[in-house]
Parts: structure tokens; sequence; C-alpha cells
């Protein structure tokens, strides 16, 4: 079975150094969401944008998402759950940084609601991770625990390394394209994810795959 794997970068894209492309180099049937400014993070617009790419595919489509692409991701996987092979999260953005308009910035009286209520409130019905960093500064470690459980994904915590960006050392990162593999030969192997990890646990190293986390670079 042949599936496709779309690549959602966050606010301000994904650059030529960034892992997101790196993978995109890389992997076969693998391709980025087209049509959004990323400039410009407007949830409605990227779950539109992100929804179309899913619908236009005719194989089951894997999501790799970085940042705010992880919130407009998960958005757009409740709305087509069945047509979702599985997804991974890396180092979600904070909700409460974003409204419908926008960043919001601190402080601000003129801020409009956050898109927190905005967000899948229940489990997403799929296979997948989400990775988070015990030193994000676009979310805290607990918060992002709350959306693993809430999304019922299982949570990577991989360690001291900051928003899993270029900034922190994350060019080429060969360990999510193995965490991928993983995911994929589970999923082949039975149909779906044999979930090793609770969903509601935490894992410095993948029981189906040993290879820790990358130090912080």
């Amino acid at each position: 079975m042949s599936e496709k794997v779309l690549i959602v970068p966050g606010y301000q894209g994904s650059g030529d150094a960034h892992w997101q492309t790196w993978l995109e180099r890389n992997l076969a049937g693998c391709e980025r969401v087209s049509g959004i400014d990323w400039s410009k993070p407007s949830l409605p617009r990227w779950v539109e944008k992100i929804g179309r790419a899913i619908d236009a595919s005719t194989d089951p489509v894997w999501v790799i998402a970085h940042s705010f692409g992880c919130l407009a991701s998960a958005a757009a996987i409740a709305q087509q759950p069945t047509r979702i092979a599985g997804a991974i999260l890396v180092a979600p953005a904070d909700p409460q940084r974003f409204s419908s308009e926008g960043v919001r910035y601190p402080r601000e009286e003129t801020n409009a609601p956050s898109i927190a209520n905005l967000l899948p409130q229940h489990a997403l019905n799929i296979n997948g991770l989400l990775v988070a960093s015990q030193n994000d500064p676009w979310l805290a470690l607990d918060d992002a625990r709350i959306w693993a459980r809430r999304w019922r994904l299982p949570l990577m915590n991989a360690g001291y390394v900051g928003h899993i960006n270029v900034d922190s050392g994350f060019g080429p990162w060969p360990l999510l394209l193995s965490l991928l593999h993983a995911l994929r030969f589970e999923y082949h192997r039975s149909g779906k994810l044999e979930r090793r990890v609770a969903a509601n646990e935490e894992s410095n190293v993948l029981p189906f795959y040993s290879t820790r986390a990358p130090a912080h670079r």
C-alpha cells in the first residue's frame, strides 16, 4: 500500500536548513502542503488547505507537522480521521499565543480570544505520536502533556531541545525518519498502530524504536 506524507510547517515556515525540508528531500511520496501563507497563522485558512491536501490524496495520508502546523493539522485531522494513516506532531505551539486572526501579544487589551477552544477537545482516533521538549519556549511540557492526553496520542519527551527547529540544532534529523518508519511498519503489519506506549503515558525512549531522542546541540 502506498501512502502520502504531508509536511505541515509552523508559523514562518520551514526554511532550507529545517528538518522538515530535509525530510521532504529524503522521503519518497513526501510533499509540503501548498497554498498557505506561513507568515499569517490563520487557523481556519490553514485547516482548509490541509484538508484539501488530504482530500487530494488517493492514498492514506501521514501528516508530519511542526509548531503552529500541529494545531492546524490536529483540527484538519479531526474533520476526516479515516483518511489519515497517522501523524507525528512535533513541538506544538501554544494555542493561547494565537487567535483566529493571527498572533496574540501579551498584555495587549485588543487581543481576540485564543484558538484553544477551536482545536479538537477529544481523541483524534489516529495512529501517531506527539513529540515535545522540556524547554520549548513555545509550549510548556505540562501543556504538551495535556494536549497529548486530550488527543490520545503517546507523548515522546525529547529532552532539553528547545523548539525542535533550526535554532535548536535540528537540520537533518534521522531519528524522526526512523520513528516514521517504525510507525509505518506497525501500521502495515497490523493495519493499525499497536500502541505499546499508552496514550496517557510518556517516554523518552519509544519501546518500538530504541534510539534516544537527540541531545541538545
